[in-house]
């Protein structure tokens, strides 16, 4: 349910770079993230989770794609499959929140939810190979990014 506390940003976000759709990468079964956004008239919304059947149709590349805490959680062998996943599908904006800690909760096998727990310094090269960094900040327990595809050209207006 992170994606609750980011309702307000990613609905400003939406404006700043003027999208027309969205995709909501990891969404899960409850799709949290459209019950918060206050989504313009005209913009569509997509909810994309793999592990969930109704939503484990390809999506097609957004203008603006979200990924909220969702990429900790990844298979740490698959997480440049992933990453890579993601680039193709921002056209050309992403927003993406990474937790860098443990998680609450624990998988049947033991492992903590969170496959991945490593310092934004981990992760940020790994971004880097695949988008322009437009901005980082640190939230709560890890950090959010807003990047842009490598080969556009558009230009945030961020003022």
């Amino acid at each position: 349910m992170a994606a609750l506390q980011y309702g307000e940003p990613v609905s400003a976000l939406i404006g700043i770079c003027g999208a027309r759709t969205l995709l909501d990468y990891g969404c899960g079964s409850k799709r949290s993230l459209l019950q918060v956004l206050d989504l313009p008239p005209g913009v569509r919304y997509e909810g994309y989770d793999p592990a969930v059947p109704e939503y484990a149709a390809a999506p097609q590349p957004a203008h603006l794609v979200v990924c909220i805490d969702v990429l900790e959680h990844i298979e740490p062998e698959l997480l440049d499959n992933v990453l890579d996943h993601l680039a193709a599908l921002c056209d050309p904006f992403g927003f993406f929140t990474i937790h860098t800690g443990p998680a609450g909760k624990f998988l049947a096998d033991g492992r903590n939810a969170h496959l991945i727990q490593q310092p934004p310094q981990w992760w940020l090269p790994r971004l880097q190979q695949r988008f322009r960094m437009l901005r980082v900040e640190p939230v709560s327990n890890g950090f959010a990014v807003i990047v842009q595809s490598l080969q556009s050209r558009t230009v945030l207006n961020q003022g």
